[in-house]
Protein backbone atom coordinates (compact mmCIF):
# COMPACT_ATOMS: atom_id res chain seq x y z
CA UNK A 1 0.00 0.00 0.00
CA UNK A 2 1.31 3.55 -1.02
CA UNK A 3 0.70 6.66 1.57
CA UNK A 4 0.98 8.98 -1.36
CA UNK A 5 -1.82 10.58 -2.78
CA UNK A 6 -3.22 9.41 -5.92
CA UNK A 7 -2.73 12.84 -8.29
CA UNK A 8 -0.11 11.07 -10.13
CA UNK A 9 -0.54 7.82 -12.26
CA UNK A 10 2.87 6.47 -12.35
CA UNK A 11 4.57 3.78 -14.03
CA UNK A 12 5.13 0.95 -12.14
CA UNK A 13 9.14 1.51 -12.27
CA UNK A 14 11.23 2.98 -10.29
CA UNK A 15 15.06 3.87 -10.60
CA UNK A 16 18.38 3.35 -8.29
CA UNK A 17 20.16 5.80 -9.73
CA UNK A 18 21.38 7.65 -12.91
CA UNK A 19 24.54 8.32 -14.97
CA UNK A 20 24.25 11.06 -18.22
CA UNK A 21 21.56 10.12 -20.15
CA UNK A 22 20.78 6.84 -18.68
CA UNK A 23 18.61 6.02 -15.86
CA UNK A 24 19.00 2.21 -14.11
CA UNK A 25 16.02 0.60 -12.58
CA UNK A 26 16.04 -0.61 -9.11
CA UNK A 27 15.38 -4.33 -10.83
CA UNK A 28 18.57 -3.29 -12.87
CA UNK A 29 17.27 -2.68 -16.39
CA UNK A 30 19.02 0.45 -18.08
CA UNK A 31 16.65 2.26 -19.99
CA UNK A 32 17.68 5.80 -21.90
CA UNK A 33 15.91 8.41 -20.51
CA UNK A 34 14.79 11.12 -22.73
CA UNK A 35 12.55 12.46 -20.22
CA UNK A 36 15.05 13.71 -18.19
CA UNK A 37 12.24 15.22 -15.54
CA UNK A 38 10.69 16.72 -18.17
CA UNK A 39 13.45 18.85 -19.07
CA UNK A 40 14.95 19.55 -16.08
CA UNK A 41 18.08 17.57 -15.82
CA UNK A 42 19.74 19.65 -18.90
CA UNK A 43 23.24 18.14 -18.35
CA UNK A 44 22.07 14.31 -17.52
CA UNK A 45 22.13 12.72 -14.45
CA UNK A 46 24.83 12.88 -11.86
CA UNK A 47 26.86 15.49 -13.83
CA UNK A 48 30.24 15.40 -11.53
CA UNK A 49 30.58 19.59 -11.75
CA UNK A 50 26.87 19.24 -9.91
CA UNK A 51 28.12 16.57 -7.47
CA UNK A 52 30.67 18.86 -6.46
CA UNK A 53 29.42 22.14 -6.53
CA UNK A 54 26.81 20.16 -4.26
CA UNK A 55 29.18 18.90 -1.83
CA UNK A 56 31.48 21.94 -1.55
CA UNK A 57 28.27 24.48 -0.70
CA UNK A 58 26.66 21.94 1.38
CA UNK A 59 29.46 22.16 3.77
CA UNK A 60 29.56 25.46 4.07
CA UNK A 61 25.62 27.38 3.58
CA UNK A 62 21.93 25.74 2.77
CA UNK A 63 19.80 28.40 3.84
CA UNK A 64 19.87 31.69 4.92
CA UNK A 65 17.26 33.99 4.07
CA UNK A 66 16.72 36.93 1.62
CA UNK A 67 16.28 39.15 4.49
CA UNK A 68 20.47 39.51 4.08
CA UNK A 69 22.22 39.45 0.69
CA UNK A 70 23.56 35.96 -0.88
CA UNK A 71 26.57 36.83 -2.96
CA UNK A 72 25.91 33.68 -5.25
CA UNK A 73 22.69 34.36 -6.16
CA UNK A 74 23.96 38.06 -6.59
CA UNK A 75 26.78 36.01 -9.05
CA UNK A 76 23.66 34.13 -10.93
CA UNK A 77 21.75 37.19 -11.15
CA UNK A 78 24.66 38.99 -12.94
CA UNK A 79 25.22 36.09 -15.80
CA UNK A 80 21.80 36.14 -16.23
CA UNK A 81 22.04 39.52 -16.89
CA UNK A 82 24.61 40.19 -18.59
CA UNK A 83 23.69 36.76 -21.09
CA UNK A 84 20.06 37.84 -21.29
CA UNK A 85 18.10 41.13 -22.45
CA UNK A 86 17.20 41.35 -18.49
CA UNK A 87 18.01 44.13 -15.68
CA UNK A 88 17.09 42.41 -12.90
CA UNK A 89 15.89 38.85 -11.45
CA UNK A 90 13.90 37.66 -9.29
CA UNK A 91 14.52 34.25 -7.74
CA UNK A 92 12.15 31.32 -6.77
CA UNK A 93 11.66 27.69 -6.67
CA UNK A 94 9.94 26.61 -9.71
CA UNK A 95 8.24 27.22 -12.62
CA UNK A 96 4.39 27.32 -11.40
CA UNK A 97 6.13 30.22 -8.57
CA UNK A 98 8.12 31.96 -11.88
CA UNK A 99 5.16 32.37 -13.91
CA UNK A 100 2.70 33.29 -11.26
CA UNK A 101 5.63 36.15 -9.87
CA UNK A 102 5.53 37.09 -13.86
CA UNK A 103 1.30 37.70 -13.55
CA UNK A 104 2.28 39.87 -10.21
CA UNK A 105 5.33 42.22 -11.74
CA UNK A 106 2.66 42.70 -15.09
CA UNK A 107 -0.11 43.80 -12.44
CA UNK A 108 2.50 45.74 -10.44
CA UNK A 109 4.27 47.68 -12.82
CA UNK A 110 0.66 49.21 -14.38
CA UNK A 111 -1.06 49.87 -10.43
CA UNK A 112 3.20 51.58 -9.84
CA UNK A 113 2.01 54.00 -12.83
CA UNK A 114 -1.01 54.66 -11.52
CA UNK A 115 -3.21 52.13 -13.24
CA UNK A 116 -4.28 49.61 -11.56
CA UNK A 117 -7.36 48.47 -13.66
CA UNK A 118 -5.08 47.28 -16.41
CA UNK A 119 -4.45 44.18 -14.97
CA UNK A 120 -5.66 41.41 -17.09
CA UNK A 121 -2.95 39.10 -18.69
CA UNK A 122 -4.16 37.36 -22.11
CA UNK A 123 -2.75 33.88 -23.01
CA UNK A 124 -3.57 30.58 -25.36
CA UNK A 125 -6.17 28.73 -24.33
CA UNK A 126 -5.24 25.36 -23.11
CA UNK A 127 -1.22 26.66 -22.63
CA UNK A 128 0.85 25.43 -19.51
CA UNK A 129 2.19 27.87 -16.86
CA UNK A 130 2.02 25.71 -13.95
CA UNK A 131 -0.33 24.14 -11.36
CA UNK A 132 -1.30 26.49 -9.22
CA UNK A 133 -4.45 28.22 -8.71
CA UNK A 134 -3.66 31.45 -10.58
CA UNK A 135 -1.79 29.09 -13.47
CA UNK A 136 -4.19 26.74 -13.93
CA UNK A 137 -6.85 29.81 -15.10
CA UNK A 138 -3.81 31.55 -17.23
CA UNK A 139 -3.61 28.11 -18.98
CA UNK A 140 -7.58 28.05 -19.94
CA UNK A 141 -7.61 24.24 -19.56
CA UNK A 142 -10.63 22.92 -18.71
CA UNK A 143 -9.18 19.81 -17.66
CA UNK A 144 -6.71 21.26 -15.49
CA UNK A 145 -9.30 23.95 -14.09
CA UNK A 146 -11.94 21.34 -13.10
CA UNK A 147 -13.55 20.82 -9.38
CA UNK A 148 -10.99 23.62 -8.89
CA UNK A 149 -12.98 26.78 -8.44
CA UNK A 150 -14.18 29.61 -8.00
CA UNK A 151 -12.50 30.76 -10.99
CA UNK A 152 -9.46 32.81 -10.88
CA UNK A 153 -10.44 36.22 -12.65
CA UNK A 154 -8.01 38.37 -14.47
CA UNK A 155 -6.76 36.02 -17.62
CA UNK A 156 -8.77 36.03 -20.73
CA UNK A 157 -7.72 33.13 -24.06
CA UNK A 158 -7.10 33.46 -27.69
CA UNK A 159 -6.77 30.42 -29.42
CA UNK A 160 -3.12 29.35 -31.00
CA UNK A 161 -2.51 31.37 -34.48
CA UNK A 162 -5.82 32.85 -34.56
CA UNK A 163 -4.30 36.36 -34.60
CA UNK A 164 -7.47 38.21 -34.84
CA UNK A 165 -8.66 36.99 -31.86
CA UNK A 166 -5.67 37.88 -30.27
CA UNK A 167 -5.84 41.49 -31.16
CA UNK A 168 -9.95 41.54 -30.60
CA UNK A 169 -9.46 40.50 -26.95
CA UNK A 170 -7.28 43.69 -25.92
CA UNK A 171 -8.85 46.03 -24.34
CA UNK A 172 -8.51 49.13 -21.69
CA UNK A 173 -7.86 46.55 -18.92
CA UNK A 174 -4.66 44.30 -20.52
CA UNK A 175 -1.69 44.44 -19.21
CA UNK A 176 0.08 41.95 -20.96
CA UNK A 177 0.17 39.16 -23.14
CA UNK A 178 1.88 35.93 -21.75
CA UNK A 179 3.04 32.53 -24.35
CA UNK A 180 5.00 30.08 -24.11
CA UNK A 181 7.57 30.63 -27.20
CA UNK A 182 7.42 26.77 -27.30
CA UNK A 183 4.24 25.05 -26.24
CA UNK A 184 5.38 22.20 -24.07
CA UNK A 185 2.38 20.32 -22.71
CA UNK A 186 0.24 21.74 -25.08
CA UNK A 187 1.94 19.57 -28.00
CA UNK A 188 5.50 21.12 -28.80
CA UNK A 189 4.38 23.68 -30.69
CA UNK A 190 6.68 26.28 -31.80
CA UNK A 191 5.72 30.21 -32.31
CA UNK A 192 7.24 31.35 -35.28
CA UNK A 193 9.69 34.27 -35.34
CA UNK A 194 7.63 36.17 -37.40
CA UNK A 195 4.77 35.77 -35.03
CA UNK A 196 6.76 36.56 -32.18
CA UNK A 197 8.00 40.17 -33.78
CA UNK A 198 4.43 40.98 -34.21
CA UNK A 199 3.28 40.19 -30.62
CA UNK A 200 6.20 43.12 -30.14
CA UNK A 201 5.39 45.24 -32.15
CA UNK A 202 1.59 44.93 -30.52
CA UNK A 203 2.39 45.33 -27.55
CA UNK A 204 4.33 48.21 -28.30
CA UNK A 205 1.03 49.79 -30.24
CA UNK A 206 -1.29 48.91 -27.21
CA UNK A 207 1.47 49.83 -24.47
CA UNK A 208 1.08 46.47 -22.72
CA UNK A 209 3.96 43.87 -21.71
CA UNK A 210 5.01 40.87 -23.33
CA UNK A 211 5.51 37.94 -20.96
CA UNK A 212 7.69 35.22 -22.53
CA UNK A 213 7.45 31.83 -20.37
CA UNK A 214 10.65 30.24 -21.32
CA UNK A 215 9.95 27.13 -17.92
CA UNK A 216 10.76 24.46 -20.05
CA UNK A 217 11.86 25.80 -23.55
CA UNK A 218 14.52 28.02 -21.88
CA UNK A 219 18.28 27.72 -20.70
CA UNK A 220 19.51 26.37 -24.01
CA UNK A 221 16.92 23.80 -24.37
CA UNK A 222 16.02 25.33 -27.98
CA UNK A 223 19.67 25.65 -28.97
CA UNK A 224 19.84 29.49 -28.39
CA UNK A 225 19.83 30.31 -24.50
CA UNK A 226 16.14 31.61 -24.74
CA UNK A 227 14.00 30.03 -27.78
CA UNK A 228 12.76 33.83 -29.06
CA UNK A 229 16.75 35.09 -29.02
CA UNK A 230 16.43 34.19 -33.32
CA UNK A 231 13.31 36.55 -34.22
CA UNK A 232 15.31 39.52 -31.90
CA UNK A 233 12.49 39.94 -30.10
CA UNK A 234 13.15 41.96 -26.41
CA UNK A 235 10.18 40.55 -23.98
CA UNK A 236 9.33 42.57 -20.67
CA UNK A 237 9.52 39.43 -18.48
CA UNK A 238 10.94 36.04 -18.56
CA UNK A 239 9.67 33.45 -16.16
CA UNK A 240 12.55 30.26 -16.30
CA UNK A 241 12.99 27.03 -14.28
CA UNK A 242 13.49 23.38 -14.93
CA UNK A 243 16.81 23.49 -16.90
CA UNK A 244 18.98 26.42 -14.61
CA UNK A 245 18.91 24.26 -12.08
CA UNK A 246 20.17 20.59 -13.64
CA UNK A 247 17.75 18.99 -11.64
CA UNK A 248 17.80 21.18 -8.23
CA UNK A 249 15.01 23.00 -7.54
CA UNK A 250 15.25 26.60 -9.16
CA UNK A 251 12.75 29.62 -10.95
CA UNK A 252 13.52 32.92 -11.67
CA UNK A 253 11.62 35.59 -13.59
CA UNK A 254 13.94 37.86 -15.83
CA UNK A 255 12.67 41.30 -16.48
CA UNK A 256 13.74 44.83 -17.85
CA UNK A 257 13.84 48.16 -15.74
CA UNK A 258 10.67 49.46 -16.48
CA UNK A 259 8.41 46.82 -14.78
CA UNK A 260 11.20 45.89 -12.24
CA UNK A 261 10.65 50.01 -10.76
CA UNK A 262 7.44 48.19 -9.22
CA UNK A 263 8.80 45.83 -7.47
CA UNK A 264 9.88 47.54 -4.44
CA UNK A 265 10.77 46.15 -1.05
CA UNK A 266 7.98 43.83 0.54
CA UNK A 267 5.94 43.83 -2.81
CA UNK A 268 7.06 39.67 -3.38
CA UNK A 269 9.04 37.32 -1.37
CA UNK A 270 9.96 33.95 -1.37
CA UNK A 271 11.12 31.87 1.69
CA UNK A 272 13.28 29.43 -0.12
CA UNK A 273 14.01 31.31 -3.51
CA UNK A 274 17.23 31.93 -3.72
CA UNK A 275 18.90 30.02 -1.43
CA UNK A 276 23.17 29.36 -1.38
CA UNK A 277 23.02 26.03 -2.24
CA UNK A 278 20.22 26.57 -5.53
CA UNK A 279 22.48 29.22 -6.61
CA UNK A 280 25.59 27.62 -6.63
CA UNK A 281 24.24 25.17 -8.69
CA UNK A 282 22.69 27.38 -10.89
CA UNK A 283 25.81 29.49 -11.44
CA UNK A 284 27.43 26.11 -12.52
CA UNK A 285 25.02 25.48 -14.90
CA UNK A 286 24.30 28.62 -16.33
CA UNK A 287 28.88 28.36 -16.84
CA UNK A 288 28.43 24.97 -18.95
CA UNK A 289 25.20 25.56 -20.65
CA UNK A 290 26.10 29.25 -21.96
CA UNK A 291 28.82 28.87 -23.65
CA UNK A 292 28.58 29.13 -27.50
CA UNK A 293 30.32 25.85 -28.28
CA UNK A 294 28.09 23.62 -25.55
CA UNK A 295 24.75 25.46 -27.75
CA UNK A 296 26.19 24.63 -31.47
CA UNK A 297 26.65 21.45 -30.25
CA UNK A 298 22.90 21.40 -29.63
CA UNK A 299 22.53 22.76 -32.52
CA UNK A 300 23.89 20.12 -34.49
CA UNK A 301 23.27 17.23 -32.40
CA UNK A 302 19.35 18.71 -32.88
CA UNK A 303 19.49 19.12 -36.34
CA UNK A 304 20.67 15.51 -36.78
CA UNK A 305 18.25 14.21 -34.33
CA UNK A 306 14.91 16.04 -36.43
CA UNK A 307 16.41 15.29 -40.16
CA UNK A 308 16.45 11.17 -38.75
CA UNK A 309 12.61 12.07 -37.40
CA UNK A 310 11.40 13.54 -40.33
CA UNK A 311 13.04 10.67 -42.53
CA UNK A 312 10.97 7.84 -40.09
CA UNK A 313 7.98 10.10 -40.64
CA UNK A 314 8.22 9.53 -44.27
CA UNK A 315 9.01 5.97 -43.97
CA UNK A 316 6.06 5.64 -41.97
CA UNK A 317 3.90 7.90 -43.21
CA UNK A 318 0.85 6.17 -41.92
CA UNK A 319 2.12 5.99 -38.08
CA UNK A 320 4.31 9.35 -37.82
CA UNK A 321 2.09 12.43 -38.48
CA UNK A 322 4.21 15.77 -37.39
CA UNK A 323 7.48 15.89 -36.15
CA UNK A 324 7.75 19.08 -34.55
CA UNK A 325 9.82 21.36 -32.01
CA UNK A 326 13.18 22.85 -31.68
CA UNK A 327 16.57 22.16 -30.18
CA UNK A 328 15.90 19.32 -28.01
CA UNK A 329 12.50 19.96 -27.57
CA UNK A 330 11.06 17.54 -29.65
CA UNK A 331 7.50 16.23 -30.48
CA UNK A 332 6.61 13.46 -32.44
CA UNK A 333 2.88 13.91 -33.76
CA UNK A 334 1.23 10.08 -34.26
CA UNK A 335 -2.17 9.93 -35.85
CA UNK A 336 -3.38 7.71 -33.46
CA UNK A 337 -3.48 7.99 -29.14
CA UNK A 338 0.29 7.51 -28.20
CA UNK A 339 -0.15 5.37 -25.05
CA UNK A 340 0.64 2.48 -26.97
CA UNK A 341 3.60 3.51 -28.52
CA UNK A 342 5.47 4.96 -25.16
CA UNK A 343 4.96 1.79 -23.75
CA UNK A 344 6.71 -0.12 -26.99
CA UNK A 345 9.22 2.58 -26.46
CA UNK A 346 9.80 1.65 -22.54
CA UNK A 347 9.58 -1.96 -23.58
CA UNK A 348 12.63 -1.61 -25.74
CA UNK A 349 13.98 0.79 -22.77
CA UNK A 350 13.91 3.92 -24.25
CA UNK A 351 11.85 6.76 -21.80
CA UNK A 352 9.46 9.21 -23.56
CA UNK A 353 6.32 11.37 -21.91
CA UNK A 354 2.96 12.21 -23.69
CA UNK A 355 2.01 15.84 -24.36
CA UNK A 356 -1.48 17.00 -26.05
CA UNK A 357 -2.70 16.37 -29.82
CA UNK A 358 -1.27 12.28 -29.38
CA UNK A 359 2.00 13.79 -29.35
CA UNK A 360 5.08 11.80 -27.89
CA UNK A 361 8.07 14.30 -26.08
CA UNK A 362 11.55 13.65 -26.73
CA UNK A 363 13.84 15.91 -24.27
CA UNK A 364 16.96 14.17 -24.05
CA UNK A 365 20.10 15.98 -21.79
CA UNK A 366 21.63 18.82 -23.62
CA UNK A 367 24.75 17.25 -23.70
CA UNK A 368 23.23 14.09 -25.44
CA UNK A 369 25.99 11.63 -27.44
CA UNK A 370 25.29 11.38 -31.16
CA UNK A 371 25.71 7.56 -30.31
CA UNK A 372 22.72 7.63 -28.20
CA UNK A 373 20.44 9.39 -30.35
CA UNK A 374 21.39 6.42 -32.72
CA UNK A 375 19.86 3.91 -30.24
CA UNK A 376 16.85 5.89 -29.50
CA UNK A 377 16.25 6.29 -33.54
CA UNK A 378 16.37 2.68 -34.02
CA UNK A 379 14.02 2.17 -31.08
CA UNK A 380 12.09 4.60 -32.49
CA UNK A 381 11.96 3.10 -35.80
CA UNK A 382 11.71 -0.27 -34.53
CA UNK A 383 8.65 0.62 -32.42
CA UNK A 384 6.87 1.78 -35.71
CA UNK A 385 7.52 -1.38 -37.74
CA UNK A 386 5.94 -3.01 -34.62
CA UNK A 387 2.87 -0.53 -34.96
CA UNK A 388 2.02 -0.40 -38.45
Amino acid sequence: MSYLARNYNRKKISFKYGKGSYLYSTDKIKYLDFVQGIAVNSLGHSHPKLIETIKKQSKKLWHVSNAFQIPEGEQLAKKLCTKTFADYVIFQNSGAEATEAAVKIARRYFYSIGKPNKNRILCIKNSFHGRTLAAIFASGSKKMTEGFGPKISGFDHFKFGNHISLKKKINKNTAAIMVETIMGEGGIKVIPDWCLKELRKLCNKKKILLILDEVQCGVGRSGDFFAFEKSRVKPDIVPIAKGIGGGFPIGAVLMNKKVASGMTAGSHGSTFGGNPLAMSVGNTVMDIVSRKKFLKNVKNVSKYFLESLNNLKRKYPNIIKEIRGKGLLIGIQLYKDPTNFIKKLMDYKLLTIRAAENVIRILPPLNVKKKEIDIALKIISKSCEDLK
